[in-house]
């Protein structure tokens, strides 16, 4: 599998080489399909190698950092597994949000309320939150 698309690359590329301190919405999700290993990725450098976003080997304590295109690239895991590209990756909140639900929850984690819960706490107000689905359902 391609990891990151001619489509990705320029959208990686253009926050990479945004004003420093912007707060992405993560562009891909990249995982490990025999591990637990996930990455929420932002940015990258134009060096075309470097990655920038929220990484979760597995430990327990994900964080943000840099990571190398080419190592994802050369992972090869049981039955010649490599890492994977999240095909249905929909991001809504940017990465700090995914930052702080991760630093909660101990993994880099999807769930809407949490999500919802992680923007509140960093007092988001600038960014509008997309519609609370389970709103809508007690209405």
């Amino acid at each position: 599998m391609i990891l990151i698309t001619d489509e990705l690359r320029t959208r990686l590329l253009a926050n990479g080489a945004a004003e420093t301190g912007t707060n992405h919405v993560p562009v891909v999700k990249l995982f490990n399909p025999v591990g637990a290993a996930t990455w929420l990725l932002t940015e990258l450098d134009k060096d075309g190698d470097t990655l920038f976003g929220l990484c979760d080997l597995g430990f327990g304590f994900p964080e943000l950092g840099s990571i190398s295109l080419a190592e994802l690239e050369a992972v090869k895991g049981p039955l010649g597994l490599g890492i994977e590209r999240d095909l249905y990756f929909a991001p809504h909140f940017p990465l700090t949000v995914y930052a702080e639900a991760a630093r909660v929850a101990g993994r880099i984690a999807e769930a809407e309320q949490l999500l919802r819960h992680a923007a509140e706490a960093l007092a988001l107000s600038h960014f509008e939150l997309p519609p609370d689905e389970a709103d809508d359902k007690r209405r």
